[in-house]
C-alpha cells in the first residue's frame, strides 16, 4: 500500500514537471497589439527576421533560455520585424538579432554572449543594473517613437502597393515608381495648402492702421509742399513781368520786335 502511495507520488511530479518545463518552452511571441505587456514585470525580448542567419543561429539557445524563465521570474518574448515593421522602427532596431531587457518600462540593450548561461547570469545577478537604460527620447513608449513606428508603417505598406503593382498588375519597376512620385507632389502639394491655411487661421496677416498723429503729419507736409509750389510761381511770374517791361523799355534790345513799316498811301 505503501510503495502504490510512493509510486503514485512520483507520477504525479513528473507530470507536475512535465506540464511546468511544458509552459516555459513556450516564447511569448510580441506583436504590434499586444507589446505593450513588456511594460509590466521583466522581460527579454528578442527582436528577429525569419530569413536572418544569426537569428536562425540563436534560436534553439532561445528557447532553452525561455525555459528557465518562471525559474527567474522573467519573461522571455520574440518580435518578428518582418511582421512587425513598426515595432522595428520603434526600438531603433539597426541590427539582427537585437536583445533588449525591459523592467518596469526601462529598456537596455543587451550586448553581451548570446548563449544561455549569459542570458541567464545577466538577469541572475543584475548586471542589466550596470547598463545605461535607452534615454527618453529614445524611449519606445515615448511620443516621437510612436511617430517613428508610424513612418514605418507606412513604409512597409508602400512596399507591398509597389509589389503587388508589379506582380498582380504587370506594371515595370519605372511605372510604379512614377505612380508614386506623381502622387507624392499630389500630397505634398495638398499638405502645403493645408499647412498655409492653418498658419492663417492661426496666425492672419495684420492690418496696417495708420494714426491720427502720422495722418495729421501727412497733411501738413502736404499743405507745405503747397505753400511751395504757389511762392514759386509767383516768383516765376514776377520774373517774366520783369523782362518784359524790360524789354518795352529797350526798344534796341535784340529780345525787343520790330515794328513793320508803313505802306506809303
Amino acid at each position: 500500500m505503501a510503495r502504490g502511495g510512493v509510486t503514485c507520488l512520483i507520477i504525479f511530479v513528473v507530470i507536475c514537471g512535465f506540464l511546468n518545463v511544458k509552459g516555459q518552452k513556450d516564447v511569448i511571441l510580441l506583436n504590434e497589439d499586444n507589446w505593450r505587456d513588456m511594460l509590466k514585470d521583466e522581460w527579454m525580448v528578442e527582436f528577429y527576421a525569419p530569413w536572418c542567419p544569426a537569428c536562425k543561429g540563436l534560436q534553439d539557445t532561445w528557447k532553452q533560455f525561455a525555459s528557465w524563465g518562471t525559474d527567474m521570474s522573467i519573461k522571455v518574448g520574440q518580435v518578428d520585424v518582418t511582421s512587425s515593421p513598426g515595432l522595428s522602427g520603434r526600438f531603433m532596431v539597426t541590427a539582427l538579432p537585437t536583445i533588449f531587457h525591459v523592467k518596469n518600462g526601462e529598456f537596455r540593450q543587451y550586448k553581451g554572449s548570446r548563449d544561455k548561461e549569459s542570458f541567464m547570469s545577466f538577469v541572475v545577478e543584475k548586471k542589466w543594473q550596470q547598463v545605461e537604460p535607452v534615454p527618453y527620447w529614445k524611449s519606445p513608449n515615448s511620443i516621437q517613437m510612436s511617430i517613428v513606428s508610424t513612418f514605418f508603417k507606412l513604409s512597409q505598406t508602400l512596399r507591398l502597393i509597389h509589389t503587388k503593382l508589379m506582380e498582380d498588375f504587370g506594371l515595370p519597376t519605372w511605372g510604379s515608381y512614377l505612380i508614386f512620385a506623381i502622387a507624392t507632389i499630389i500630397m505634398g502639394a495638398l499638405l502645403g495648402l493645408i499647412l498655409v491655411c492653418m498658419i492663417d487661421l492661426i496666425y492672419p496677416p495684420k492690418q496696417v492702421v495708420v494714426s491720427t498723429k502720422e495722418k495729421k503729419k501727412a497733411k501738413s507736409s502736404d499743405d507745405e509742399l503747397g505753400d511751395e509750389d504757389i511762392k514759386d510761381d509767383l516768383l516765376d511770374d514776377a520774373e517774366e513781368s520783369e523782362k518784359e517791361a524790360k524789354t518795352r523799355s529797350n526798344p534796341n534790345s535784340p529780345s525787343a520786335k520790330k515794328r513793320k513799316p508803313r505802306r506809303a498811301d
